[in-house]
């Protein structure tokens, strides 16, 4: 019974809408930020004693919050077979396991995917945020386009500087990033090897798309999200009346401003 009470506790930490629930998951949500900050300065560190004891530290603490997440699960096992969760797991055994998967620690990287995708932190920004409600496009997008140049950057840096000498640090490989991203292309850094062409087309392709869609949502008239109860059209502009896809009079909450 004690297991049980454990459990239904944790679920409405983690599923609930009070206010001590929505406290809960913006500080876990305030703990990946400063982990994915530790993750993007730890090449910096090196293989110090004391980097090494922060990351086990850290490794430690993701267990926990990990376990604690699955246990308020309903459904544990459909759990595990997210992409999240095994985005999670490789983060875990990354800190935890760094003989084995030094190679691998930009995968450390993997954790930013939680950002606003994870704690019903959405939902709880709509209901907490009305800039958030009028931006959301924005956020999603810059987050999205974040994550990406973050993880294909530690890929460049991690498959690049043993071979390449022009991806001698992070900020070289963000550089590249960037330059290829922006297709400002200068030419001073190039990826060698069929595997580092092909990685450069990957963030020529997807990035390019990824930042084009960031700038429509920058640029276009501020929209809103509301679902139409007749088509189902999701975004509409921000003083819509009726649905442009349909016709229907809407009923859009807004504050008035």
């Amino acid at each position: 019974m004690a297991t049980l009470g454990i459990r239904e506790r944790l679920h409405r930490l983690y599923f609930g809408d009070d206010a001590r629930a929505r406290r809960f998951r913006y500080t876990l949500i305030a703990f990946d930020i400063v982990t994915i900050a530790v993750f993007l300065v730890s090449p910096w560190g090196g293989h110090q004693p004391w980097m090494i004891a922060l990351d086990l530290a850290i490794g430690v603490l993701l267990s926990v919050e990990f376990g604690a997440r699955l246990a308020a699960q309903r459904a544990p096992m459909r759990h595990l077979l997210s992409f999240t969760t095994a985005a999670d797991v490789v983060v875990i055994a990354s800190l935890l396991l760094p003989v084995f998967l030094e190679n691998f620690a930009f995968l450390r990287i993997a954790r930013a995917l939680r950002l606003l995708r994870s704690y019903h932190l959405l939902r709880d920004l709509r209901a907490d945020s009305p800039w958030f409600r009028l931006h959301e496009d924005i956020v999603q997008r810059t987050v999205n386009l974040g994550v990406f140049i973050f993880i294909v950057t530690s890929v460049v840096y991690v498959t690049q500087h043993h071979i390449n000498p022009k991806i001698a640090s992070y900020i070289d490989a963000l550089y590249f990033t960037i330059t290829t991203l922006t297709t400002t292309g200068f030419g001073d850094i190039t990826l060698e090897g069929a595997g580092g062409r092909l990685l450069a087309v990957v963030i020529m392709v997807v990035g390019v798309g990824l930042f084009l869609r960031l700038l429509q949502a920058i640029f276009r008239p501020n929209k809103v999200r509301f679902e139409c109860p007749d088509c189902a059209l999701l975004v509409h502009d921000i003083d819509a009346v009726h649905c442009k896809h349909c016709g229907r009079i809407l009923q859009i909450p807004n504050e008035g401003l």
